[in-house]
């Protein structure tokens, strides 16, 4: 026979006994509430380190998704700087252009004081004008040249261009000062300077006379 359980004290509370078998439910309950408190903590630690999305992902900002960056365009080159087919190219592209946009637009009337050359192609220092003026043109037409552009290069390229190449003393001041009596003359530029002269004869003072007629 059992022995009889000593009154508690007063205010004291009787222990709770639990099953063994409920302990166990509860021991593993309690292991997956730490562990998925474990990982909610590395989730915010993540989250914290993490940059922010950006809102220009989608439009390809480079490093945060979205489309591919495209390769940046190439560099303009003066038409000078080409050699061969590429120079005969890019020359009738600006052929086509002076003659079908610039001049017909504002190529004023022919006269002393403002000569013409239907053979400006054969003049160096005109078609690089024509050409630094035709890429200054493509640039500012652009739409990120904004409202202003146009008004920019006429401003600043159209007005300055024409009259340097057609002054009165300038690069074809021999050539067409009528339309009725076209012409065409290249002006002779400056000689060599005194010094380039000078470093060539010493280079060819240095050249054995041998080896001159090899």
């Amino acid at each position: 026979m059992s022995e009889p359980m000593e009154p508690h004290s007063e205010g004291e509370m009787e222990p709770i006994r639990v099953p063994e078998a409920h302990l166990e439910g509860i021991e593993a309950n309690v292991r997956r509430l730490m562990d998925q408190s474990a990982e909610q903590a590395r989730q915010l630690d993540t989250l914290a380190t993490a940059p922010e999305p950006s809102p220009f992902a989608a439009f390809g900002m480079p490093g945060l998704g979205g489309m591919p960056p495209q390769p940046a365009p190439p560099a303009p080159r003066p038409i000078h700087e080409l050699e061969g087919e590429e120079y005969e190219n890019e020359l009738d592209a600006l052929t086509d252009w002076v003659d079908d946009y610039l001049m017909d637009t504002y190529g004023a009337e022919v006269s002393t004081a403002a000569p013409w050359c239907e053979k400006w192609q054969e003049h160096d220092d005109v078609v690089g004008w024509l050409h630094a003026l035709w890429m200054a043109y493509q640039q500012h037409k652009d739409p990120e040249a904004g409202l202003a552009g146009p008004f920019v290069w006429h401003r600043d390229f159209l007005t300055h261009a024409l009259a340097a190449v057609r002054s009165p003393g300038g690069p074809l001041s021999a050539c067409m000062t009528s339309p009725d009596r076209p012409s065409h003359r290249v002006l002779p530029g400056p000689r060599r300077s005194q010094r380039s002269k000078a470093n060539t004869s010493e280079t060819e003072q240095l050249v054995e006379p041998g080896e001159a007629t090899r």
